[in-house]
Formats: C-alpha cells, structure tokens, sequence
C-alpha cells in the first residue's frame, strides 16, 4: 500500500496537472470504487459532475481534492491505486475504476486490486489559520480522516505530544509507528526503515523507551521520508506510479525493509524477519538491540 511518501509525489503530481480543473463529467465503471459513497455510482457522478477541482490535499496516506462547492473529493489507493493526468483525449487502461473527463484533459482512476476509493463528503469544523493538511487546502479536514494524526512530514507535528503518547504505551514501537491516530503517513515499509535507522528494535515497548529515543524514531521516518521523496517514492512493481505513470526508484535505496539474509549495511550482520504486531519485519539483530526475554533473536 503507498505510505506518505508515494501519496504525497501523487498529490504533488495533481496539484502540478489538476487544480482548477473543471468535471464536465464523470463516469464510475466499478461499484467497489463508490462503496464509501451513499447511492454508489450515479450518486458520486452526479456529486462530481460540473465541479471544480480547486486543488488537493494530503495527510497520511489519504488524499483529497478541494472541491469549489466547499465539499471534498476523498481519494485512497488502497494497494494499487494510480491518478493518472492525460491531456487531451481518454486512454483505455483495462484496470481503470473512474474517469474524470476536462475541457482538455482527463484525470483517470486505475486500481487493479480494487481496494481504492473515491467519496465526495463535507469538510470537518476546524480553526482559522491551522492547516490540516498539506497542499492546497486551508484549515479543515473531510470528516472521515478527522481521526487521522499529523503526518511525520508535516512541519506542525507535535513531536513532543507523540513522545508522550508512546511513553505511556506498552504496545511495540512498531505497532505504534503504525497507528495513524498518533501520527500518520507511515507504514510497513518506512517502519521498518526509521526503526534500522535509530537503532530501535521494533519489539521494545514505547514504555520502555525514553522521550528523546521515541523522537529519534520518528526524526528518523521523517529523515526517510524526505529521501524517499527526493527519488519519487518506493514502487517494487508497476502498481504504484506517479500522475505521468512513472514508478519511484527509492526501492534500491531500503536499508531494512524487504532485506532479510543480507548484511546489514552498517554492521554487515544478516538481516532477520520476525514479526511485529502482525506485520513481517526486517531487523538488524546486533545493531536493533532485542528487548530482554523477547524469542526475536531466534526467529528466521
């Protein structure tokens, strides 16, 4: 599934292509697309057609549009979601969900896994002047993602509330980089990638931790995040791409995640997989200290 890094180069990509962009009409060719949408298909047409899109938004893994009727245009990839921007003329891709049709081009909704969405929905109260998401949008959030923390990328993340909130968890560091209400935008990929980087075993309890380690952590999924960024995010094969259908190349830059069996590239010790939380993770067991009693050690 794309973390931050991957929705961030798409929403990047449309606010470039597809601000001020005018719906002359809307077509939703799969059901799955509109299940989060009351009246399914013909309701989020209907919503979409004769709107404009005045720009988009990110928090986390989510993205939207900022429509000009003050409603939002709430975009998830799911696990192969893609938004691709074509001028001119629509392009036939046998994977495509939605299209959204312009006076001189069309923004396309491909999903070959079908775990993706689109709804149109109201934005939640907010204050003046505090940005809620990154991009072109101003203090609010669509109210299904009010739940959805400060992304790790987001200048006004309250570090020091994180911290707080990870010290008085007994849950794993990993399972609590993981939980978007703390802070959001990572998943198992960049968990991975900031744990190898501070030297934190994902086992060890955020209780466990102290406040400056815990900061280190996230310091580091940031300090990721913004190289991932810099090479177009992370993409293994064709599903994940940018608006023009380009993949990102960060994957040869993964220090962890998806390297077990190889050395380590700061020690040279094999990479182990263990699991975390329900999620596979690759450690480093000499410089990823496990925590006292934990079996991690002896896992494959």
């Amino acid at each position: 599934m794309p973390e931050l890094p991957e929705v961030e180069v798409v929403r990047r990509g449309l606010a470039k292509n597809a601000s001020q962009f005018l719906i002359v009409d809307a077509k939703i060719s799969h059901p799955r697309t509109s299940r989060h949408m009351v009246g399914g298909p013909h309701a989020l047409e209907q919503a979409l057609r004769g709107r404009t899109v005045l720009g988009w938004a990110v928090r986390g893994k989510y993205l939207w549009g900022v429509l000009d009727n003050d409603r939002a245009l709430v975009v998830h990839l799911g696990m192969s979601g893609q938004m691709l921007v074509h001028l001119g003329g629509r392009v036939y891709n046998k994977h495509e969900r939605a299209v959204l049709i312009g006076q001189n081009k069309v923004l396309q909704f491909v999903d070959q896994r079908t775990f993706g969405y689109m709804r149109v929905e109201e934005f939640a109260a907010g204050l003046k002047g505090v940005p809620a998401g990154r991009g072109d949008s101003d203090e609010r959030l669509p109210v299904s993602l009010a739940h959805v923390g400060r992304d790790v990328l987001d200048p006004n993340l309250d570090l020091e509330r994180v911290s707080w909130l990870a010290k008085h968890s007994n849950r794993a560091i990993k399972a609590i980089l993981l939980d978007q209400t703390v802070a959001s935008g990572v998943g198992n990929i960049y968990a991975d990638e900031s744990l190898w980087l501070s030297g934190v075993h994902p086992l060890r309890r955020g209780s466990e931790l102290t406040k400056p380690k815990i900061r280190a952590v996230y310091q580091s999924a940031r300090e990721v995040m913004v190289r991932a960024l810099a090479e177009g995010g992370t993409s293994f094969d064709s599903l994940y791409v940018n608006t023009s259908g380009e993949a990102g190349y960060f994957a040869r830059s993964l220090a962890a995640y998806g390297r077990a069996g190889q050395p380590c590239l700061r020690c040279g010790q094999a990479l182990k997989k263990i699991v975390v939380a329900g999620r596979s993770s690759t450690v480093c067991v000499r410089c990823q200290k496990a925590p006292r009693g934990s079996l991690a050690a002896h896992t494959g």
